[in-house]
């Protein structure tokens, strides 16, 4: 087993930039620290710390120790605040990773069945997919929401259910639009700015097969990772977007954009993925049976 005493030490000295600002901290004698850390040294059989001037600086295998052990003691520091909370019921926490490829605004619409839980804690995590993926295995997330689904690989231990597959819609700033002949659409997006998602997004790579098969070349002007971030920009100007057509309603809330034309043939698929512990989440379940209603 490992020590996780010796562990905190060695933690601690590596945050502070040596033994005698660890001992200072910790109250303690710094040969008494400098035995635990040389002792953890031992039992992994790497040495982690080296001479650093006045201080000490991690060795690769020390990086390695160190990047575990920043993320079970800031995990351990919010056990007390959890404990706590769980033993009076009074929050509902919820802890989301939206893949940087999703729409944001149509996450949003799938987490609304959920938002007006009494004492909801809801927190969302933004990042790549593999990464979002390995978060959720570690039990970190209760649920991921991505446009594709987890891979087959038995080792993450993970499950997927397609929450909708929704046509996509155009919007654009009112001038933009105005300029454009709408009856002509989509051969009119040749003629006007336009702003994607970035191409690690699954709807890029849709979007690119469909300007082709339209025989389109639009004049792309901004990519973004972040769909609301995207909406922003199209609202103050730069040019028109696609929307899925779960999240058009937030889109309203933006002044000045108007809808420029449909496209039934063109879909962005949302998928809940969720690890086996996680299966029963109540939040999540209840996520999940809004969306498939």
């Amino acid at each position: 087993m490992l020590n996780y005493r010796h562990l905190h030490y060695f933690w601690v000295v590596t945050k502070e930039g040596g033994f005698a600002r660890a001992a200072e901290r910790l109250d303690m004698a710094v040969q008494t620290i400098s035995a635990q850390v040389r002792e953890l040294e031992k039992a992994l059989g790497h040495q982690l710390l080296k001479p650093a001037g006045r201080g000490v600086a991690l060795t690769e295998a020390g990086q390695a120790a160190f990047a575990r052990a920043e993320e079970i003691f800031q995990i351990g520091q919010m056990i007390p605040d959890d404990v706590r909370e769980a033993a009076e019921g009074k929050v509902a926490r919820l802890a989301v990773g939206l893949s940087d490829g999703i729409s944001k605004l149509a996450a949003h619409k799938l987490l609304e069945p959920v938002l007006a839980t009494p004492s909801l804690r809801l927190v969302c995590h933004e990042g790549e997919f593999e990464q979002l993926l390995a978060e959720l295995a570690l039990h970190h997330l209760d649920l991921v929401l991505a446009g594709q689904a987890a891979p087959r690989n038995p080792n993450l231990r993970l499950t997927s259910d397609r929450l909708v597959e929704s046509a996509v819609d155009w919007y654009g700033p009112a001038e933009h639009v105005r300029k454009a002949d709408v009856d002509q659409f989509p051969q009119s997006l040749n003629r006007l700015p336009v702003l994607l998602p970035t191409r690690h997004s699954a709807l890029r790579s849709t979007l690119d097969h469909w300007f082709e098969a339209q025989g389109l070349r639009p004049h792309i002007v901004g990519e973004f990772e972040d769909s609301a971030l995207l909406a922003v920009f199209a609202a103050r100007g730069l040019g028109v977007f696609p929307v899925s057509r779960l999240g058009a309603d937030d889109v309203g809330l933006m002044r000045g954009l108007r809808p420029l034309g449909r496209c039934d043939d063109l879909k962005e698929e949302v998928h809940a993925i969720r690890s086996r512990r996680g299966q029963h989440h109540p939040l999540a379940l209840q996520i999940i049976a809004a969306a498939r209603a």
